[in-house]
């Protein structure tokens, strides 16, 4: 078995954001493969965050951001199970975190699903006629209209953004990994983006 190094916890520690303990067990059954035991922790913040995912969520806080010129302003609200987590600074910061992300990211939806199916459908047809115009067969535009939404998903909604903070990540991620490390339910319920001059986007779910 390969040795675990304080340094190499540390570079796993950073790189994911779980605990000491955590990340040197997860070393520990990858022999000291990095990357192996990243996805190893990934996989396992996914299994916790989906049992935890039925669970009730009433508590939490509803933060807000301004930019500076006031011309710009986003309200979210992040839901947890307790008040204590509402507490937590990890919570509030990624409430914080979050409306910074909405603010710069602009997304018009909370999930793909929120989406209206003749929004869904209006933009697909874009997609194939412009991909048909650039000389396409029809079953060579097929799988390119399909990477064109799914890009055009990441732009529009919040959860398949690539978080601001660090791309290598989406919102659904960083959302994903909270849930792991405070072993709690944590569901964003709602945002509203307002800039003036422009509409505001404010989308419902759960």
């Amino acid at each position: 078995m390969a040795e675990i190094s304080a340094q190499l916890v540390k570079q796993l520690r950073e790189l994911t954001g779980a605990g000491f303990n955590e990340c040197r067990n997860a070393l520990a059954e990858s022999n000291g493969d990095l990357e192996k035991a990243a996805e190893h922790l990934r996989k396992k913040g996914a299994a916790t965050a989906a049992k935890k995912s039925g669970r009730a969520a009433n508590d939490g806080i509803i933060q807000t951001y301004t930019h500076h010129n006031g011309r710009m302003g986003v309200m979210v609200e992040v839901n947890s199970e307790t008040d204590f987590v509402a507490r937590n600074e990890q919570f509030r910061q990624f409430a914080k975190d979050l409306t910074l992300h909405i603010a710069n990211a602009a997304p018009r939806y909370l999930r793909r699903e929120d989406i209206p199916a003749e929004v869904i459908e209006k933009e697909r047809q874009i997609q194939l006629e412009r991909t048909l115009a650039e000389g396409k067969s029809e079953a060579v535009a097929a799988k390119i209209v399909e990477g064109r939404m799914n890009k055009w998903y990441e732009e529009m909604v919040l959860m398949e953004q690539p978080w601001f903070f660090d791309d290598s990540k989406k919102v659904a991620d960083v959302l994903t990994d909270l849930i792991a490390e405070i072993k709690e339910n944590i569901v964003v319920r709602r945002f509203a983006r307002f800039a003036l001059g422009e509409d505001g986007a404010a989308e419902t779910s759960q």
